[in-house]
């Protein structure tokens, strides 16, 4: 099979072949769950082998890595509360020693992620240290004929679970619970993420529930805040009996659970089409012995592009 990274007899435009990265897909990631007759949704996410194949492909500090698979868990948490068809995004950008990290996940469940840490540093820490000063972004993109819905807050919190729920509570005023981790075990990279969001009655978000709803949710937050990271990242302990463990006495109604699967979109042709958009000039200080290499963040491969068979586009005559 032709390496799509390297060049071709194939016109790199024309050239859609899925590059060499895992064909992976976990049929049974994302758990959404209710609590009947309470206030309650939720989703459990847990990545299994797919966490390894996204964050394995990197070569990242530990703490770095482990942080990019809690986003990459938290992203896909968060997209499967929502109904659209696109892409839902995670992105935060700081001044610390990690000034990038972005996850996305589209409406069918492709889950990509990464994340840069300044070079030759090992940053360690929790995302407060590693982030530093700057702002977390929710992203949700349906395509240029939509409106593209963001939100933006302050990085606020010392772990990326603190910075979400700052989110909640400042940019769409809604009470959530977020309890993510990550940790490489003997079977590689394992990520998850418990997301419990308090709902009014009839769908909506109200402030003025009663007594009986508010200590509703406060049995699910504590119930929720007992789950121990070892279960969470335990293969062989299913989704349904995690939950039944958390939520049994409380009315715990489990729904259709949904895949994720490896799912960076780079091809040939869409780094082409990026390549189309500089200068002459530019493609030329790019090349190197008549090559020009483009590397893709999510997948960390190296696209190679002969320079004679790129034309520019920005700033001809």
């Amino acid at each position: 099979m032709q390496d799509s990274t390297r060049p071709s007899d194939t016109p790199a435009l024309f050239n859609h072949e899925r590059p060499p990265v895992p064909d992976m897909m976990v049929p049974r990631a994302i758990l959404p769950f209710h609590l009947e007759g309470r206030p309650v949704r939720g989703r459990l996410v847990r990545l299994g082998n797919l966490a390894e194949a996204l964050i394995g492909r990197h070569d990242l500090p530990l703490d770095v890595a482990r942080l990019l698979g809690q986003a990459l868990a938290l992203t896909a948490g968060l997209a499967a509360a929502l109904k659209f068809q696109g892409s839902f995004s995670l992105q935060a950008k700081g001044d610390g020693p990690v000034p990038m990290l972005l996850a996305d996940c589209t409406d069918s469940g492709d889950l990509r992620g990464y994340a840069r840490a300044a070079e030759g540093t090992s940053p360690r820490g929790e995302a407060s240290q590693l982030l530093g000063r700057g702002y977390l972004a929710f992203t949700c993109d349906q395509g240029a004929d939509m409106d593209r819905y963001q939100g933006i807050v302050a990085i606020a919190g010392d772990t990326l679970a603190d910075m979400t729920d700052s989110y909640f509570r400042t940019s769409e005023q809604l009470q959530a619970f977020v309890r993510l981790a990550c940790r490489r075990t003997p079977e590689g990279w394992r990520a998850t993420a418990l997301i419990l969001e308090r709902v009014a009655a009839e769908g909506g978000i109200d402030g003025q529930e009663n007594e009986e709803a508010d200590e509703a949710w406060r049995t699910a937050t504590i119930l929720a805040d007992t789950v121990k990271e070892e279960e969470m990242l335990d293969d062989a302990l299913p989704s349904e009996v995690l939950l039944h463990r958390l939520f049994h006495a409380e009315g715990l109604l489990v729904d259709t659970a949904r895949p994720l699967s490896y799912g960076c979109r780079c091809s040939r042709a869409r780094l082409a089409g990026v390549l189309q958009g500089f200068p002459e000039s530019d493609l030329d200080h790019m090349a190197e012995e008549g090559q020009i290499t483009m590397n893709c963040e999510f997948c960390n491969l190296a696209f190679r592009f002969e320079r004679d068979e790129v034309r520019g586009g920005a700033g001809r005559a």
